[in-house]
């Protein structure tokens, strides 16, 4: 019979887990025999102890297995052409699978994508999607399937029905301080790229201070470990280190991001390190899914649909498809949620709540963006309540920034740091200091950020293997 402390005791003197035991504990999950402190103790001690190769892909299988698993030949779609796509979170970077995923969809590429909630200071795609009205991110897999066989995607939550174990886990780890662990990321990751049995996957894993991986060489050891996991159950992949040290896009924030989301493939603005990085990643998708020859002609494609306005067409069938107003992309700003206070934030200020729409006062406060706190902007998005302190905690969709600086940027008294949307004057006073203390504004040109891409790390299916369940 099944223990769970004996299991955890194991975990705990850093004892290799056997595929049985890694098994039972997932089955426990879903049947309550395991619970919540248990969960939490078992994250803790695979922070600090690690997991071989073996036992992660162990893991995921089980968190695969604890629901359902896609059939796509029963859908009458071409395995083939099922590709996943997932971005392990950043400041700014959940905005990139929303824009992906029409772009490909609208080119033939069927991509049934499971995100998430957000984690610690990054936000989630889901919590985007989830402030536009009618947004159903937990659908049946029947209707999950038969979204992504009409319209080419879909992007839901975590499920009941699809590796609903990553679920239970995913909130544990967020107030936990178990985050960061590289074997429960690619646990996470993996088991809903899994379970929605892609013939392949395209990961992008974020590199920097608005990043979890910080460091390059954790941002490899993640990529390698999902590699692997990737490899192991059969299908291709290409995972791609991204270069995260400031804020990703111009917007952080649900409601917020949306409307850059909109904006972005309906052709109103487009940040061009997001514009590259959407790019790389559709055309790489494409040629996995045997639409293109090659990288060139792959970008040509995604490029084209952007372009013509396809995608952004796509991408309100997508939307409708799951519940959302069918004329969403005509109309985002009248469907989001706005926030009582919206005022800009300068380099130099002394706001005092006068409503004048600038915080400008003593200094000149001119200068040039020579480096961003991005972990700390999205610790300011947390305490504005944009964030989830508490698993149970609802967030408020309003709330973020937006129009912000890019480093390299010239700001002045005319052109703000950014724009802080908040629920109270007070609020916006505690995110407006903080902003400025994240972002360090120099007298001379400063450099802008580094290419969006650091490097790629490309994995065929290992021998033998196989991803059906």
């Amino acid at each position: 019979m099944f223990q769970p402390q004996e299991f955890l005791r194991k975990k705990r003197d850093g004892e290799e887990l056997s595929t049985d035991d890694i098994r039972a504990f997932i089955d426990g999950i879903g049947t309550g025999v395991v619970g919540e402190a248990q969960i939490g103790a078992y994250t803790m001690a695979t922070y600090l102890n690690g997991m071989t190769t073996r036992e992660i892909v162990d893991l995921v299988m089980a968190m695969r297995d604890s629901g359902t698993v896609a059939d796509w030949s029963a859908a009458g779609i071409d395995p083939a052409r099922v590709i996943e796509k997932h971005s392990s979170g950043g400041v700014g970077d959940e905005k990139i699978t929303l824009l992906v995923v029409p772009i490909v969809a609208s080119a033939g590429v069927f991509i049934p994508n499971m995100s998430a909630w957000g984690l610690d200071y990054c936000p989630g795609e889901i919590d985007m999607l989830d402030s536009v009205p009618g947004y159903d991110g937990a659908p049946s897999v029947q209707s999950f399937v038969d979204t992504v066989v009409r319209t080419g995607g879909a992007i839901i939550g975590p499920s009941p029905e699809l590796a609903p174990a990553d679920g239970t886990i995913f909130k544990v780890r967020d107030t936990t301080a178990t985050v960061e662990s590289v074997a429960l990321i690619t646990g996470s990751i993996m088991s809903k790229k899994l379970a929605a049995n892609p013939s392949g996957v395209v990961i992008s894993v974020g590199c920097g201070d608005g990043a979890f991986m910080h460091t390059l060489d954790r941002a490899r050891e993640l990529a390698n470990s999902m590699s692997n996991v990737a490899s192991g159950a059969g299908i291709p992949s290409v995972i791609m280190i991204t270069e995260l040290n400031s804020v990703l896009g111009t917007t952080v924030g649900s409601a917020v991001e949306m409307i850059e989301t909109v904006d972005f493939l309906t052709g109103a603005e487009r940040d061009p390190r997001v514009l590259e990085l959407v790019l790389e990643l559709t055309s790489e998708i494409i040629v996995m899914a045997g639409l293109a020859s090659d990288l060139a002609a792959g970008r040509a494609i995604a490029l084209d649909e952007l372009t013509s306005g396809r995608a952004a067409e796509r991408f309100g069938r997508i939307l409708a498809a799951q519940g959302c107003p069918a004329d969403f992309v005509e109309r985002a700003r009248d469907y989001l949620p706005v926030a009582a206070v919206i005022r800009p934030v300068f380099a130099s200020g002394t706001d005092a709540g006068s409503g004048t729409g600038s915080d400008a006062g003593s200094g000149s406060g001119t200068g040039f963006v020579e480096w961003m706190d991005t972990t700390d902007i999205g610790l300011t998005l947390v305490e504005l309540g944009g964030g989830r302190q508490k698993p149970e905690d609802d967030i408020d969709f309003t709330v973020g920034f937006s129009e912000f600086v890019q480093l390299g940027d010239e700001v002045s008294p005319e052109r703000a740091l950014c724009v802080v949307h908040a629920r109270t004057e007070d609020e916006w006073q505690r995110a407006a200091a903080r902003i400025r203390a994240d972002v360090r504004v120099v007298a001379n040109p400063a450099p802008g950020a580094l290419p969006i891409i650091i490097e790629k790390i490309a994995g065929a299916p290992a021998s033998g293997a196989g991803a059906a369940a």
